[in-house]
């Protein structure tokens, strides 16, 4: 486990060199500086590699392009349950923003419904806004709170967190998962409750099971 990169990775490729792990996963705010196929080409066929998003994806097209528009985007984990080594990964990337969803009053319950009042002349690309193709909408959790995973990776905290969301913890417990983990505060932190924790700026966590 990965925590936010920004603009490094480095550390993470002499890792995963040196260790040969099964899989690396990213936990958002990478700050992409060139495409992730291209930071990441050594380890490419090595492990497998996976991500989410963080809120920094969508400061600039060119964040948002050199993720979403790599060779490695199908990699993405956010609002999916992937078999990765072994074990059901989930993903919840981006952030809760409050002219979306502050985690207890959604003002829109998914994209669509944003879409629908927010007017064509803030679009981006035909769709959303940029800066909130990193925003969690209700049904962003709605899709994976019925599924089953061995892990949850997100990029806020829970609200085991003083600056966490319930909405995070409740789904890892509706998802019946054995560990969750999350990035975005840049400390490493071990919840009391046994499933989450927080990883590190530019840590790697391992992950053994």
């Amino acid at each position: 486990m990965c925590g936010d990169p920004h603009g490094r990775f480095s550390h993470i490729v002499d890792a995963v060199l040196e260790e040969r792990p099964a899989a690396v996963i990213l936990l958002g705010d990478l700050d992409l500086q060139r495409p992730l196929h291209e930071e990441l080409a050594p380890i490419i066929g090595v492990t497998d590699i996976r991500w989410i998003h963080g809120n920094h994806e969508t400061d600039s097209e060119l964040h948002y392009d050199h993720l979403f528009g790599s060779r490695l985007a199908d990699r993405g984990l956010h609002g999916r349950v992937v078999e990765v080594a072994g074990l059901r990964v989930a993903g919840i990337g981006g952030v809760f923003r409050g002219k979306i969803w502050d985690g207890q009053h959604p003002r829109f319950d998914s994209q669509q419904s944003y879409l629908r009042v927010h007017g064509k002349g803030n679009d981006w690309r035909g769709g959303l806004p940029l800066r909130h193709r990193s925003s969690i909408f209700p049904s962003d959790i709605a899709g994976l709170q019925h599924l089953q995973a061995d892990i949850l990776v997100t990029h806020e905290a829970p609200d085991l967190h003083p600056h966490g969301f319930a909405p995070l913890s409740a789904l890892a417990r509706s998802m019946g998962v054995r560990a969750a983990f999350h990035g975005h505060h840049h400390a490493t932190i071990v919840y009391p409750d046994g499933v989450w924790r927080g990883v590190a700026l530019r840590e790697i966590f391992r992950y053994r099971f």
